[in-house]
């Protein structure tokens, strides 16, 4: 089974313009995340796509291999859909630019979950014990069913905790995906389904189309960089 990553890399964010040239340590976010993506030694190629010619010279000054958008896209998934089209790959892991600490050990529980021939994508989570979190709309909760399989991703607070005697575990969605070949191009074609537009949630499109997403469990998940409020978060992170 060929597996590669690819980490889509538009410059112009919208929260945080050019945030992934912004340097974190000695480095840019990118190519941190690049980097390390490398170094878990998972992939059998690791690919940035990206729409920038700064990104694009930032990746092959460090030897990396850079596919550039010919197209407009609305989402990072639609940018790596163009990018493998004509790749030979089993398996795309869909890499986050903005998570410069990615961890091996994460995305290898994501790599194994694809050793089931039936999973035609999956995803990671980890527990949450926070209340703030638990209640945070920012912080985007899934239910999984005894397969492992996603039943519902919510910015709501799900499970309900309808009797206090009863305490529920609440799972956090890492935005990390990965996805057979076929079933990223095949996904990328189908129109926003009602549940996505009302959560602003893409992966709701597969399970509204009847496409299982295998849930992987992991340790929680170290800072993600949206904000420049979260560069600064990160930059204690690195030095911590």
């Amino acid at each position: 089974m060929k597996i590669i990553a690819v980490i889509p890399a538009r410059y112009a964010a919208t929260r945080f313009p050019g945030k992934l040239m912004q340097l974190l340590g000695h480095q840019t976010i990118i190519a941190h995340t690049y980097l390390n993506t490398v170094a878990t030694g998972l992939f059998d190629e690791v690919l940035v796509a990206t729409d920038s010619e700064i990104i694009e010279n930032e990746i092959r000054g460090l030897g990396g291999k850079v596919f550039r958008s010919l197209q407009e896209h609305e989402s990072g998934t639609d940018r790596i859909a163009e990018a493998i089209r004509d790749t030979d790959a089993d398996v795309v892991i869909n890499v986050q630019g903005d998570e410069p600490f990615v961890k091996k050990e994460a995305l290898e529980v994501l790599c194994n979950v694809f050793k089931d021939a039936s999973v035609q994508a999956g995803s990671l989570m980890h527990v949450l014990k926070e209340a703030e979190q638990i209640n945070d709309p920012n912080c985007v909760k899934v239910v999984v069913n005894l397969a492992g399989n996603a039943m519902y991703f919510s910015r709501s607070t799900i499970p309900y905790r309808r009797d206090a005697g009863f305490a529920p575990v609440y799972y956090k969605h890492i935005g990390i995906y990965g996805y057979r070949k076929e079933t990223l191009l095949r996904f990328t074609q189908m129109p926003p389904s009602l549940l996505e537009q009302s959560e602003k949630l893409e992966q709701l499109r597969l399970l509204e189309n009847g496409i299982n997403l295998r849930m992987g469990l992991t340790e929680p998940w170290s800072v993600s960089i949206d904000t420049p409020a979260d560069l600064e978060r990160a930059k204690t992170f690195l030095k911590e």
